[in-house]
């Protein structure tokens, strides 16, 4: 316990803890939930090894009377069925703290959840550069920028564009990001993809050709941080309408991909409602690419994509856990004439726009859409940030402003 690496989480799960019976950490494999969780539990059981599961399976009413809570019942998706003998305990007695359920498979595609109401579901992802950095405690970027609160952004520990995609390739799953290295880190990446594209796909309730499927996992890289429509991915991957739809719902399900809905408003016409589109990883993104960091850097096209990606692992964690808690959208009109990668929108419709750039030095060119945006839509337009590969923050226009990306973890 003592290399643990404080987690986001961490800032509000004792809080979680103590007033609500059941909680559920739901992420990739992989990621921490476990390790996390374990520094909260009293008893802990393993679904995904064959003792425990088999003894579950038998009478998970009887298992889970045995124990003290805390209890952790770790992968529960292994033994779905536990989740009716939890439920019937927290109907019975709701006293806070008794249950941490931890699963590497999305619930919504599960026919057996039975924990609305019951079991409080918090997202857990890969590790974010901020917590690699061990800056948990400090406010969050998605926060401040809220508040307007440039002044409040420091750039974090300087970094170059080299030094960007060499943390893309780290990715933020521990094993990758925190004791890997080389070829062994490239050979337990591998590995991690066969399992999720198997084993896990299979447990979320999957059937799929694997052939079809890694077609449409290289369609899915190659458009991680774009916005595609669905035609497109038919055509690279060579599947159909149904099986893609399907294809993506089981990706989403394991936390391999997600979509970034399109922002809307009826004050703006043209507005394209297409998602954008991303892999969780950045370094399960170049692994399937199968790219290395020169190969990105030599792409300006590909070095966009993967920057955007590891952005948004940056972003995506922070979003349930920040006291603004934002929804997050991208933006872009038919044809492109204006497009922002992320529009976080908080309460009464205010907005923060962000842009990402591959350039150390970004000028007004570089804002020119954020400009558009504030524009368009006045004050509710709190401001918006060019993030950037070089050392220095500065205003650009009013309330648009240059940062460098490590604001994000500063």
């Amino acid at each position: 316990m003592t290399d643990y690496v404080p987690r986001l989480l961490d800032n509000v799960l004792p809080e979680l803890l103590s007033n609500l019976t059941a909680v559920s950490l739901v992420g990739p494999r992989a990621c921490g939930k476990t390790t996390t969780a374990m520094r909260y539990a009293t008893s802990v059981v393993r679904l995904n090894r064959h003792d425990d599961a088999t003894l579950f399976r038998a009478d998970p009413s009887a298992a889970l009377d045995r124990l003290e809570p805390p209890v952790l019942l770790d992968e529960w998706q292994e033994v779905p069925e536990v989740l009716d003998a939890i439920k019937e305990r927290v109907d019975t007695d709701p006293t806070p703290g008794r249950f941490i359920l931890t699963g590497s498979i999305s619930a919504a595609i599960q026919k057996t959840w039975a924990g609305t109401g019951r079991v409080t579901r918090i997202p857990t992802y890969p590790l974010t550069r901020r917590e690699i950095n061990h800056c948990v405690e400090s406010d969050s970027f998605l926060d401040r920028v809220a508040r307007n609160a440039l002044d409040q952004l420091p750039p974090g520990p300087a970094a170059t564009i080299t030094d960007y995609i060499a943390m893309a390739a780290q990715g933020g799953l521990p094993e990758s990001a925190l004791r890997l290295q080389g070829r062994s880190r490239l050979a337990w990446l591998r590995g991690y993809l066969a399992e999720l594209l198997s084993r896990d796909i299979a447990t979320a309730g999957g059937d799929p050709d694997i052939t079809k499927l890694a077609s449409y996992v290289d369609a899915m890289a190659a458009v991680s941080g774009c916005v595609v429509d669905e035609a497109t991915l038919l055509d690279a991957s060579g599947i159909g309408r149904k099986t893609a739809s399907r294809y993506q719902a089981l990706l989403e399900s394991v936390f391999f991909t997600d979509r970034v809905p399109a922002w809307w408003s009826n004050r703006l016409t043209r507005l394209t409602a297409l998602p954008k589109r991303f892999v969780i990883d950045t370094a399960l993104l170049m692994t399937v690419l199968r790219v290395s960091d020169d190969t990105v850097l030599k792409d300006s096209h590909l070095l966009g994509r993967i920057l955007e990606t590891f952005v948004a692992m940056q972003i995506r964690p922070e979003l349930p856990l920040c006291d603004t808690q934002p929804s997050w959208h991208h933006l872009r009109d038919h044809g492109g004439r204006h497009e922002v990668d992320f529009v976080l929108e908080y309460g009464q419709g205010r907005l923060v726009g962000l842009e990402v750039k591959a350039g150390a030095a970004p000028d007004i060119s570089d804002a020119r859409h954020l400009i558009w945006l504030r524009d368009q839509i006045g004050d509710a337009f709190l401001c918006g940030v060019v993030l950037h590969t070089g050392k220095y923050s500065f205003r650009l226009s009013d309330r648009i402003y240059a940062a460098p990306i490590s604001t994000i973890w500063a």
